[in-house]
């Protein structure tokens, strides 16, 4: 795989069992690239390495007044210089390539999950930790997939090397063999307590991300009830702490590092030592002496890789994990479904809470705990996050077609839209049946003062329609996004369109235009709509009522205001003491009545 070739047309299936599976995984899936990058490291590796061979050669040569000898090593010189250059080019080509590719794989892969789960992915594991999965992370375990071939091309090189002192020169030889493994090893034991710091560090800043995120997601709340100082305060001191763990980080990394300085230098000092030593003795000569020298010296540079392969390990482990967590995540239902695709149309009905929703009628549902509307929302439209039982349409189960195809047939709007930047033509280009033009869904849901506002804001949009929305409609205020939502959704024309609040953050008079908008523009067609405005109530065909999971009541709205106090108090607002001194007056009207039968009698 090349950058050019990016994206992958499939990223593969993905071993999410564990962060370091994930790894291996990657590092499999890309084993052509890996190859290349060993093949050019050890290109790199050994030419660099051999160079202290040549200058021993060369000194030998002019010391023994040898001008053949000479010549060859400066040929051998020139031969390793070109493998350097070769080998650092192409080596450096091949591991950026293996670090884009893997960072790009990792990232389609959380982008396809994240099509998959819908919102069922954020109330899994939080947006903050999302965006840090798809961000930081990402690179981070990019870094390790590609620094193993660099750092396996090092190994080989360092072995090499003390195969071939060994060879060269036994005295010596002996010395640099069991002096490399120990100065190679000798950070393992400082290791886990840099992973664990790396660990908090990163758990720290992940915190610090989501705080960020969800404050910027509520600016627009935080100004209007004076909490900006607050959060500010709050993310100065997340802020410090991933400072205080970065800075504990940071210094046992140094540690390490000071250990891979130290003990290389305590090994050339020992070389060295008993290499004039053996000279005096004259038993290698002054090339020899050299070359060993400069081998161990020159070894420092494929040495350094062991620090690095470490480093990137302790900071891709937690990110590794972070990912096959959100990866290994799964729908309650199967997307592909166990039905052929198809658009079934007729009732919808929820056998759980028992919500019937009549074909081709508007049909609106009072629940007193907003959550629970949001989940049985989620569960009209199909696959929903939670298992449960399925929802039903026209006899259907939708969660046993394809994912598409219940989506198709039954759009749910949650309470917050979220609305893309771009203009608004590109906002409302959406699938749909044709049957509803974009003016029509723009007048039902009141969005001329929205337009206005767009032309107004754009430099150079004289039609509504080409006027750009900034990212998730910031620029507007949130009943204008309601708005816009609302018409996006009724341009898609479905089978079922299931709304939950869509006129929260509307003014009554707006509200009501809005109520006989979508009440004219989805006649004949099936809508749901959670809601406990009397505006909205008052217009739909059917009315029910969910109490603790289950539907207690139906009717139409002026009947269910009058006969049940359970409906009376989420619409009216009603406090449980109103209800209570309610209920006293009726039951004191009904003994006073009952008083005056018996007076009569």
């Amino acid at each position: 795989m090349q950058i050019q070739d990016l994206p992958y047309p499939d990223p593969g299936v993905p071993d999410a069992r564990s962060g370091p599976r994930f790894l291996w995984w990657l590092w499999r899936n890309q084993l052509g690239g890996q190859l290349k990058s060993l093949a050019w490291g050890l290109l790199h590796f050994v030419s660099v390495s051999a160079l202290p061979f040549c200058v021993g050669l060369a000194v030998q040569a002019a010391v023994d007044r040898s001008g053949d000898r000479l010549a060859l090593t400066g040929g051998l010189m020139l031969l390793c210089g070109t493998g350097i250059a070769l080998g650092d080019t192409f080596l450096h080509r091949t591991a950026v390539t293996n670090w884009i590719t893997a960072a790009a794989r990792v990232q389609q892969l959380l982008a396809r999950k994240a099509a998959q789960l819908g919102s069922a992915l954020t109330r899994r594991v939080a947006a903050g930790e999302v965006v840090a999965v798809s961000t930081g992370d990402v690179e981070k375990i990019g870094w390790f997939v590609e620094a193993v071939s660099r750092f396996t091309a090092a190994a080989l090189t360092v072995l090499v090397v003390c195969v071939g002192l060994l060879v060269y020169q036994p005295a010596l030889g002996v010395v640099v063999a069991v002096g490399l493994p120990v100065v190679a090893l000798a950070v393992l034991p400082l290791l886990p307590r840099a992973t664990r710091r790396a660990d908090v560090q990163r758990e720290k800043a992940g915190r610090a991300t989501e705080l960020a995120s969800d404050t910027v997601a509520g600016l627009r709340v935080l100004r209007g009830i004076g909490g900006e100082e607050l959060f500010l305060d709050r993310y100065r001191r997340a802020s410090q702490e991933v400072r205080h763990a970065a800075v504990r980080s940071a210094r046992m990394w140094s540690l390490i590092s000071a250990v891979q300085v130290l003990l290389p230098g305590l090994l050339l000092i020992a070389v060295v030592w008993h290499g004039i030593d053996l000279a005096r003795q004259g038993r290698i000569t002054v090339g020899e002496l050299v070359t060993v020298y400069s081998a161990v010296m020159i070894l420092n540079y494929p040495l350094r890789h062991f620090e690095e392969i470490a480093m990137a390990y302790s900071f891709s482990r937690p990110s590794a994990k972070r990912a096959a967590r959100v990866l290994s995540l799964e729908r309650s239902t199967d997307t592909g479904g166990t039905r052929e695709a198809e658009v079934p149309g007729g009732d919808l009905y929820d056998p759980e809470t028992g919500l019937l929703a009549p074909a081709g009628r508007f049909t609106a549902v009072v629940c007193g705990d907003p959550d629970a509307a949001g989940r049985l929302a989620e569960r009209l439209g199909g696959h929903p996050a939670e298992p449960g039982r399925s929802v039903l349409l026209g006899g259907v189960p939708l969660d046993e077609l394809p994912l598409d195809s219940a989506r198709t047939a039954v759009l749910v709007q949650d309470k917050d839209p979220v609305l893309l930047s771009g203009t608004l033509r590109d906002l409302l280009d959406v699938p749909s049946s044709g049957a509803v033009p974009p003016a029509d869904a723009l007048a039902a849901a009141q969005c001329q003062d929205v337009l206005d506002a767009l032309v107004q804001g754009s430099l150079d949009a004289a039609d509504p329609m080409d006027a750009r929305i900034s990212e998730r409609g910031r620029s507007l205020s949130g009943g204008q996004r309601q708005r816009l939502a609302l018409a996006r959704s009724l341009i898609t024309d479905p089978e079922v369109l299931v709304l939950d609040e869509p006129t929260s953050a509307v003014d009554s008079h707006t509200e009501a235009r809005i109520a006989d908008g979508l009440r004219r523009l989805r006649s004949g067609r099936t809508t749901v709509v959670f809601t406990s405005s009397p505006l909205l109530l008052d217009r739909a065909d059917r009315v029910a009522l969910v109490h603790e999971g289950e539907v207690v009541a139906v009717g139409v709205h002026r009947e269910l205001v009058d006969s049940e106090p359970r409906y009376r108090a989420v619409v009216t607002r009603e406090t449980d003491e109103e209800l209570a001194a309610a209920d006293e007056g009726v039951l004191l009207d009904a003994l006073q009545k009952l008083e005056e039968i018996e007076e009569s009698a």
